[in-house]
């Protein structure tokens, strides 16, 4: 079959490698319909591996060399091993990717994201980025009829957004504000603005970024390459500050900036993950009693469901969308657009559209 195969820093390969052996017990072979892209991906194309285990094996999954990336995706489900009861060949199913145990101390208290053995679909196992994909049968979710292919795809990073608003917990009249309205900033808009959060900011460099923002959900934009971002904000507050900040940026800086932009007794989120240590004035944040919280990956039980949920009719999906591209192109119209930011969006891939 064909597959994108990661082999280190800007060297990901289409290839051709062999299918997914039969399913365990436990799993499900799924014939993609859809995947995207992930800054993770972008990430490890870009700066060489730093999750994906390319030299060492990992301890939970095993793996260890080339690895076939995406975990982002959906499907149809063409075997089931046989202990599957849930699922059946023909049913259309979204992949959560996180692989947990359900026995550790965290799995038992719900935290199935901070479990001991977890294990990303895509990331330390082979994933979605190919033309058939293996993976238990607990980390997917049937799709809504009236969810397409192309939204369904989109609902693992939404999850994390949701699972970020938990996590941030903001109340209807509080004001969140978004840094980084890009990739999962803006499905963290979408999120908030589903829950009923009725003053959410955006802050971002990018005019096209802001202006999806607003699409889904932002109330009041911020380009911080025109305006200082806490001056600014403090001003939209009346002085006082955000209830709320989350940094889904990654910016080194902007960690500091979410800090500096928060009301006394209000919360950080951090989303985004910083390529770098970011220095950050510890002290004044003590002093005013700002909570920083911090979020990763997703619940599947509880995120996943809700994630398709909200996405049936697709008009959430078309927003966030910028292009579909083949699996053929996934490098050039893919990954390479996406670290050179010519694209905006979510790329979804095709494995079955030619190039």
């Amino acid at each position: 079959m064909k597959a994108a195969v990661y082999h280190g820093k800007e060297d990901v390969r289409i290839e051709s490698v062999d299918e997914p052996a039969g399913p365990g017990p436990d799993d499900v072979i799924v014939q993609v319909a859809r995947a995207t892209i992930c800054g993770t991906d972008v990430n490890e194309f870009v700066r060489g591996a730093s999750v994906i285990p390319l030299e060492r094996r990992h301890p939970a999954s095993g793996h260890v060399g080339p690895l076939v990336i995406g975990h982002e995706f959906m499907g149809r489900v063409v075997a089931g091993g046989r202990g599957v009861t849930a699922l059946a060949e023909g049913d259309r199913v979204a992949c959560g990717a996180g692989i947990s145990c359900g026995s550790c101390a965290w799995c038992r208290s719900g935290r199935t994201n901070l479990c001991a053995t977890y294990v990303t679909v895509g990331i330390q196992r082979d994933g979605g980025l190919a033309e058939l994909v293996r993976a238990p049968a607990s980390t997917y979710r049937p799709v809504p009829e009236d969810c397409t292919d192309d939204a369904a795809a989109l609902s693992q990073p939404l999850s994390i957004a949701l699972h970020a608003l938990d996590r941030a917990d903001p109340l209807p009249a509080e004001t969140l504000v978004v840094i980084g309205a890009g990739g999962i900033g803006a499905f963290v808009i979408a999120a908030a603005r589903s829950r009923g959060i009725e003053r959410i900011v955006a802050v971002d460099i990018s005019a096209t970024r802001l202006a999806r923002a607003e699409q889904v959900g932002a109330t009041d934009l911020l380009d911080a390459l025109k305006v200082d971002a806490v001056e600014s904000l403090r001003e939209l507050t009346g002085g006082i500050g955000a209830d709320v900040v989350i940094e889904a940026s990654g910016a080194p800086t902007s960690l500091g900036t979410a800090l500096a932009a928060t009301r006394r007794g209000g919360r950080v989120l951090m989303l985004g993950t910083p390529p770098t240590k970011a220095e950050l004035d510890v002290k004044d944040a003590v002093l005013r009693e700002v909570e920083l919280r911090t979020a990763v990956a997703h619940i599947c039980d509880h995120d996943l469901p809700v994630a398709l949920e909200m996405l049936r009719g697709g008009a959430l999906a078309a927003a966030l969308t910028d292009r579909t591209v083949p699996l053929d192109r996934l490098v050039p119209d893919g990954l390479q657009a996406l670290a050179a930011g010519t694209v905006e969006g979510k790329i979804l891939v095709d494995p079955e559209q030619s190039a």
